[in-house]
C-alpha cells in the first residue's frame, strides 16, 4: 500500500460509495413483495400525522399474520382512514381492508407471470446498481490519473492503486449479484 493521504482518501471514498450502492439495492429489494407479507413494503408509505408526513411504520404497529397478511394497528385510531388512504395512493398494489380498529393487507398468491415480471424488475435494479458501481470506479480512476499527472504517484504506484480499485469494484459487483440472485430465488419460491 502506498503511503499517500490522497490515495487513501480516494480509496476510502470509493469504498464508502460502493457500500452505499449495495445497501441501497438491498433496501430496494426489501420493498419488492414476493408473495408473503413483508412489513418493508410500507417503508415509503407516509401518512399525514398531525400536520407532518410520517412513515406508517412510525404511527402504527405492523405485524405479520399467517404469513400472507399484514396487520396495521395505529396507536391513534383517528388516523386509521388516513393510513388506509395513504396505502391506496401508494403503489404497492394491495387494497387495504379497514375494520374500524386495524387495517389488513392480504398479499395475494403471485402468478407465474407476475413472478417473472418481478424477477425482471429485480434484474434491472441489480444492473442499475452495477452501473452505479462502475461509475464510482470511473471516478476513482480519474482521481488516480490526476494524481499521476500531478506527479504525486509514479506509474507503478498508480498501477497498484488501480488494481485495488478494480478489486473493490469486483467485490461490490459480486455482492450485487448475490443479492439479486437471492431475491430472484425468494420470488420464484412458491
Amino acid at each position: 500500500m502506498i503511503d499517500n493521504e490522497q490515495v487513501e482518501e480516494l480509496l476510502l471514498i470509493l469504498d464508502d460509495k460502493l457500500t452505499k450502492t449495495v445497501n441501497v439495492l438491498k433496501e430496494e429489494y426489501s420493498a419488492v413483495r414476493a408473495g408473503r407479507a413483508n412489513p418493508h413494503v410500507l417503508d415509503k408509505v407516509t401518512v399525514d400525522y398531525y400536520g407532518a408526513l410520517t412513515p406508517v411504520t412510525q404511527t402504527a404497529s405492523v405485524s405479520v399474520q399467517e404469513g400472507r397478511c399484514l396487520v396495521i394497528a395505529p396507536w391513534d385510531v383517528s388516523i386509521l382512514k388516513g393510513i388506509e388512504k395513504a396505502i391506496q395512493l401508494s403503489n404497492i398494489g394491495i387494497t387495504p381492508t379497514n375494520d374500524g380498529k386495524v387495517i389488513r393487507l392480504v398479499f395475494p398468491e403471485l402468478t407465474e407471470e407476475r413472478r417473472k415480471e418481478l424477477c425482471k424488475q429485480v434484474k434491472k435494479m441489480g444492473e442499475d446498481a452495477k452501473v452505479a458501481a462502475r461509475n464510482n470506479r470511473r471516478d476513482a480512476m480519474d482521481g488516480i490519473k490526476k494524481l499521476k499527472n500531478d506527479k504525486t504517484l509514479s506509474e507503478d504506484e498508480a498501477a497498484g492503486v488501480e488494481k485495488e480499485v478494480e478489486k473493490a469494484v469486483s467485490d461490490a459487483v459480486a455482492k450485487i449479484d448475490a443479492a439479486a440472485s437471492a431475491k430472484e430465488k425468494e420470488i420464484m419460491t412458491v
